[in-house]
């Protein structure tokens, strides 16, 4: 009897578990196809106007702007993580963290001095364990970053560039190419040139000879910072898209090993209880063969 209750406390257990799961693949579903219309709507805008910058940054005009132009030497560098403030998502944070850490060790072995920014607890908490200090730590980008939270962060990084302050920004973080495929990249932004390589578009297009009313210069001073904080905010809507994936498909993983896991534990309470049934039932034969 001991043996059927534990088997029945169990198979109660994981039946919540799998309700837990299960909602929790429902919510992931949900907040993935708005995520994923999000950025769906920012793709083809980034990349349009990426390729537009990339034309200008080739074109032999009279004026260039900062972010254009790569320093003469690279000395202090940024890397920004973005990973999850909750778990349950697969290897979704490692693989990030994983490919972050691979860059961060080559910075330094070029000998940059190197500022770490993260986002996310897990990347965080990730850095602690390492025992390697991050600069700026930041939790309040969830799974509907807005443009008006990126565009106070790139605006410094703006700022910093222009001042030299800082020569280089890498962003590491989960790029979303399709429903069914992400992968954990890094990415340099800044000088704004890398943008170039970073569009397919940019390989193949044609050169064009553009004529600028009022004036190139203030239509640059406009349209670079814009591209570079449209591009920084497609990265945190590619790192949001996939954390729904990864949670969704990590979640209905959970789910059907829950299903498999109740099956088996009703077959094993069945066939305790029909072992116990059938002790009984002999108990009382014999108990009445020693009546007669």
């Amino acid at each position: 009897m001991a043996k059927a209750r534990a088997i029945v406390k169990r198979l109660k257990a994981v039946k919540n578990i799998r309700k837990i799961t299960r909602t929790m693949e429902l919510i992931a579903t949900a907040r993935f196809k708005k995520a994923m219309d999000r950025a769906s709507e920012a793709a083809a805008y980034t990349k349009k106007i990426s390729e537009l910058v990339a034309d200008l940054s080739q074109a032999n005009l009279e004026f260039h702007h900062p972010l254009l132009e790569k320093h003469e030497s690279e000395q202090n560098s940024v890397l920004l993580i973005l990973t999850s403030n909750r778990g349950l998502c697969g290897g979704y944070n490692s693989g990030v963290l994983k490919l972050a850490l691979k860059r961060y060790q080559e910075l330094k072995a070029e000998g940059q001095n190197i500022r770490l920014e993260v986002s996310g607890k897990r990347g965080i908490g990730f850095l602690k364990f390492q025992d390697i200090a991050a600069a700026e730590t930041y939790t309040h980008f969830e799974d509907r970053p807005t443009f008006e939270e990126v565009d106070q962060l790139a605006t410094r990084f703006i700022t910093e560039y222009i001042e030299g302050k800082i020569d280089r920004l890498d962003v590491a973080y989960t790029e979303f190419v399709s429903s069914s495929k992400q992968q954990p990249v890094v990415q340099s932004l800044l000088p704004i040139g890398a943008l170039e390589s970073s569009t397919e578009a940019s390989e193949t297009s044609q050169k064009y000879d553009y004529e600028f009313l009022p004036s190139a210069q203030e239509i640059l001073e406009e349209i670079v910072p814009t591209a570079f904080k449209a591009r920084l905010f497609k990265c945190f809507l590619d790192a949001a898209v996939s954390e729904q994936i990864a949670r969704m498909v990590a979640m209905k993983g959970a789910t059907e090993n829950a299903n498999e896991m109740v099956g088996t534990l009703s077959a094993q309470y069945n066939r305790a209880r029909q072992t116990q049934i059938t002790s009984e039932i002999l108990e009382i034969i014999g108990g009445a063969a020693a009546l007669e």
